[in-house]
């Protein structure tokens, strides 16, 4: 059963168990220079076939996208973009998956909602493209602004911070605030505090143990799956680099991330977060009876 969760405030999947819920958004990059999985999906078929993969492993929610983000990519072209994504978003839509496109284009985020998306996941927060807010606020749907400082073949030199949780938390108000003066409604808005973006290892974690100094009560999407913030903690001397070696320490984050109530989670495995999501669901229901 997928969750609709266009709905403000905290979801809730029956299925599982009573009370709030972490949702398990399951990545799939069509692209062939991706971080962690580029080229493994970037076919229309295998991309569909992912889709499908991580709906079958509990994902509550596909995100799709067809331009890597990772640290020194540089960009597709718009028409190559859309190439990549539409006909994985029209499938899966079609099969009923609740489908997110993750893109810093607004007509690519348009053409993607009219194909099936339900969720625009904008890793710029509407900063990359000026047509971005008002696209959302007339697509009417949920929208997640990232803290974002720079593109990824310079984000790593915007790594300079004084107070990193106060001026996340500063910077994101500031794109609430031209996002809301946009049209877009406000309970649309789920925030993400850019983990690895323009933030390299260390000014990643006081984000993640201070959620509520930023996120000022709005929905929280974390994604922290096998980035290099992980890698940098459980490095031991002769291990491989390989960022799929750090699937255990994405599962620790996303327990974590559950207890504390964030609403959603990006992941490459959907079965391990699902799992963790469940086993801190039912913690949390032995520990108060009330839920």
């Amino acid at each position: 059963m997928l969750v609709d969760s266009t709905m403000v405030g905290a979801p809730q999947d029956l299925t599982r168990a009573t009370g709030p819920t972490t949702l398990v958004m399951g990545i799939v990059n069509v692209t062939p220079d991706s971080f962690s999985d580029g080229g493994r999906f970037d076919s229309t078929e295998t991309a569909i076939a992912q889709g499908h993969r991580l709906a079958a492993h509990g994902a509550d929610i596909i995100d799709i996208g067809g331009e890597s983000t990772r640290p020194g990519a540089t960009r597709v072209s718009p028409a190559e973009e859309l190439e990549r994504v539409i006909p994985v978003v029209r499938a899966l839509a079609a099969a009923g998956y609740r489908v997110s496109i993750d893109t810093m284009r607004a007509a690519t985020a348009l053409a993607c909602v009219d194909a099936g998306a339900q969720l625009v996941n904008d890793v710029s927060g509407g900063l990359a493209d000026s047509d971005m807010a008002h696209a959302v606020a007339g697509a009417d749907v949920d929208f997640v602004a990232m803290h974002w400082r720079a593109h990824s073949r310079t984000m790593d030199g915007a790594d300079r911070y004084v107070d990193v949780v106060r001026e996340v938390r500063d910077e994101l108000a500031d794109r609430i605030g031209a996002l809301v003066a946009a049209g877009v409604d406000e309970r649309r808005i789920i925030l993400d505090p850019g983990l690895g973006f323009s933030k390299v290892a260390d000014n990643n974690w006081p984000l993640l143990a201070n959620i509520a100094h930023w996120s000022g009560g709005h929905r929280v999407l974390l994604g922290a799956s096998r980035k290099r913030l992980l890698g940098a903690v459980i490095a031991r001397d002769g291990d491989p680099t390989d960022p799929a070696r750090r699937d255990h320490a994405t599962t620790a984050v996303t327990a974590l991330a559950a207890e504390a109530g964030v609403w959603g989670v990006r992941v490459h495995d959907a079965r391990a977060a699902s799992d963790a999501i469940r086993i801190v669901s039912a913690w949390q229901n032995a520990r108060d009876t009330t839920r």
